[in-house]
């Protein structure tokens, strides 16, 4: 009878870690812009996974805390994706998440209409001929810094030579730029560039959808490491991810609190937000492999990761996670 009962005690003490282990725990990490608050709704939608949503001030700070393996996940952009992959880092991407959120914004003294690209290009040339810099800004290494890029190389404006690039690397600094008459111009992520146009620190110009990159902007990756040890646990985060982006386009006014409290601004703020994201879950190979040529034409990037971006895209767990084949889901 004891032998038995010591027994029982054996397998209990061995199924009890077991248990423990059951259930993954992953990091997620994503920045406060207006399209990445969603996520901080993630775990609670989660099941099969023990997930932890971190914010961050920047996606450049959300991609460092991955590579230093701080977190498991990460939402970052295309952009981030493409310039991982070109500096050689252990970078997979596993789903889309939303897109959309950029505005190119101008100086309210400025004699620009919206859209006017021929006025732009005139204002340039007459800040060249009186010998002044015409500054523009974006915080280098988000998507609209790349989002202006191409909407300029599109109208025949190099950045390089006609302009002066100013880099804002936080952007809830870019309505001070603005108010300060530090900048003429400047590609902002939303709720900022909404906020700015509320409270009149400058004018709206175009959205920079015109260009290889499109709307595209935010991408959950991993690495090959976390794939390998919790591959159940990407799985679910995946899940979690579609279904707060389902929940994201039919419910706009908890688009819009989710906004609010991950970010502090006021509600009209976060409205004017959340009419310029597309939810979109979806990764979009092809997209992906011309904002990476862009990237190199733009000399953003040094080399050509056009297979490297197509090798790195895991369609897996999307596939499981909607029933779908990757052909339906961007490939």
């Amino acid at each position: 009878m004891f032998k038995f009962i010591a027994k029982l005690i054996f397998v209990a003490a061995a199924i009890v870690p077991l248990a423990s282990q059951a259930q993954d725990a992953i990091k997620l990490g994503y920045a406060k812009c207006a399209h990445c608050t969603p996520l901080a709704l993630a775990p609670e939608n989660a099941t099969g996974v023990k997930l932890e949503a971190i914010a961050f001030n920047t996606g450049n700070d959300v991609l460092t805390a991955l590579l230093s393996k701080s977190i498991d996940v990460a939402q970052v952009t295309y952009l981030h994706y493409a310039t991982a992959l070109d500096k050689g880092f252990d970078v997979v991407a596993i789903s889309g998440q939303i897109n959309g959120g950029s505005q190119i914004l101008v100086g309210n003294d400025l004699p620009l209409a919206e859209n006017d690209w021929a006025g732009l290009k005139k204002l340039i040339a007459d800040y060249k001929a009186q010998g002044k810099p015409f500054r523009v800004a974006a915080s280098r290494g988000n998507a609209q810094d790349i989002h202006m890029r191409g909407a300029f190389a599109k109208q025949g404006i190099d950045i390089n030579k006609d302009v002066q690039f100013i880099n804002i690397p936080n952007p809830s600094d870019h309505m001070q730029a603005l108010r300060r008459g530090e900048v003429e111009l400047i590609c902002s992520v939303d709720p900022f560039a909404t906020q700015i146009r509320e409270v009149k620190a400058a004018k709206f110009f175009a959205f920079p959808y015109d260009q290889a990159a499109g709307k595209l902007t935010n991408l959950i990756v991993t690495r090959s490491d976390v794939i390998a040890a919790k591959p159940k646990g990407v799985e679910q985060t995946v899940r979690s991810i579609i279904k707060v982006n389902d929940i994201m386009a039919s419910n706009k006014p908890l688009f819009v609190d989710t906004i609010q409290k991950v970010t502090g601004l006021d509600k009209a703020i976060a409205t004017g937000a959340v009419a310029n994201l597309y939810p979109d879950y979806q990764m979009h190979r092809a997209s992906a492999v011309a904002i990476a040529q862009m990237m190199r034409e733009l000399k953003y990037i040094n080399t050509d990761v056009s297979a490297a971006v197509e090798k790195n895209m895991d369609y897996r767990f999307l596939e499981a996670a909607t029933g779908k084949p990757k052909s339906a889901l961007g490939y």
